[in-house]
């Protein structure tokens, strides 16, 4: 309980940031505390929903969507919470009309909604409905280089190269610092063949703004063959040194002793073993086993990282320099960037399918310590 009195509005932001930085159960335990003093806050109940779906907790979710609705019908979050629960329980008739009844409501516009949706979409497979929302939105909102981001990423999953990196341009355009669009532009153009113009976009994303291990491969390579740079020129450092750091980042000495304790001494009283306990009216078996699980997990450059299933993931995300990013967008993010460069399919809901995933495609080795 925090020092004084929070208002809901507090208790909503505190939980959002959270949220954000990957900490649900931080963000849930936020969101129970505020509604423990403010019952009937709409919007607390709409972050409860929110918190739930990131857990994979799908009628928790539906639950939490359903009483804010109750409280306030129209609500356009809670309408597309719940829409995307009803997308992650196969219910998708039901799912796509919330979608389209927001949009009607005068929402088409609204850049975080219409991206949520899509995003949904984009998720569960539904790649032209993915599209068909993207394009809606940059056509709405063309100062958006986030929509013409995500149209960009949905047309080169349904084969639309050109159409993509059209999109991609625009929204560097729009945003140059988009690193992120950038490098995907990078990976379209080197993989077309044009290796100068993909060298070109590749370079400038500074050295400490590059995430993509790959990227950085490909940029060394590139330097080589197109301009014929020595490997050793002391030009390329800068390149060399990030690309060090992101394969060989060795953890902190202490924190990797009390990872590798914790990891085999770890117990119910664990952290990551909580959980709610009310979840048995509605689940006849426990989870709690999958709570308490802790990982040690090896990338390809050697870094070891170790604890539960989501906190690897966020050592992944702080890592890689995105601590910006939500723990759900880092491994959306990630999962697209091994499709289209390895051709494998890694699941991005959840940390544990999203590992269990990767190792499964060789893209790291996983150790699940019983």
């Amino acid at each position: 309980m925090p020092d004084g009195f929070w208002t809901s509005e507090e208790y909503d932001e505190r939980a959002h940031d959270l949220y954000n930085d990957g900490d649900f159960d931080a963000a849930l335990e936020t969101l129970k505390e505020g509604l423990a003093l403010y019952p009937d806050a709409v919007e607390l109940y709409v972050g409860l929903g929110y918190a739930r779906l990131a857990r994979e907790e799908f009628a928790w979710a539906r639950q939490a969507f359903r009483y804010a609705l109750s409280l306030e019908p129209g609500h356009e979050d809670a309408m597309v919470g719940m829409g995307e629960v009803l997308l992650r329980l196969g219910k998708t008739r039901e799912a796509l009309d919330l979608f389209a009844r927001v949009e009607a409501m005068g929402f088409d516009d609204d850049v975080e909604l219409m991206l949520t949706i899509g995003r949904a979409l984009y998720r569960d497979g539904r790649h032209a409905g993915a599209r068909d929302v993207f394009a809606r939105l940059a056509a709405s909102r063309p100062e958006s280089a986030e929509a013409a981001a995500a149209l960009a990423y949905a047309l080169h999953r349904l084969g639309d190269e050109v159409g993509a990196s059209r999109q991609l341009r625009r929204a560097l355009r729009i945003s140059p610092d988009l690193h992120e669009a950038r490098v995907y532009l990078g990976h379209v153009l080197y993989d077309r063949g044009d290796g100068l113009a993909a060298l070109r976009e590749f370079e400038r994303v500074p050295p400490m703004e590059h995430w993509d291990p790959l990227a950085l491969y490909r940029l060394l390579e590139l330097k080589s063959d197109v301009l014929q740079w020595e490997m050793e020129d002391p030009r390329l450092g800068p390149w060399r040194r990030r690309l060090e750091e992101l394969e060989h980042f060795d953890s902190d000495p202490v924190e990797q002793l009390l990872a590798e304790v914790e990891a085999r001494f770890g117990g119910p009283e664990s952290l990551w073993a909580l959980r709610d306990e009310n979840q048995l009216e509605l689940f006849e078996e426990s989870t709690e086993g999958d709570h308490a699980s802790r990982i040690s997990v090896r990338l390809p450059g050697g870094v070891a990282l170790r604890g539960s299933w989501q906190e690897v993931v966020r050592q992944m995300r702080d890592d890689a320099g995105f601590r910006h990013e939500s723990i759900q967008d880092f491994m959306k993010r990630l999962a697209e960037g091994w499709h289209e460069r390895v051709g494998v399919e890694v699941p991005a809901m959840d940390p544990e399918a999203f590992l269990r995933g990767a190792a499964q495609a060789g893209l790291l080795q996983l150790t699940v310590h019983d």
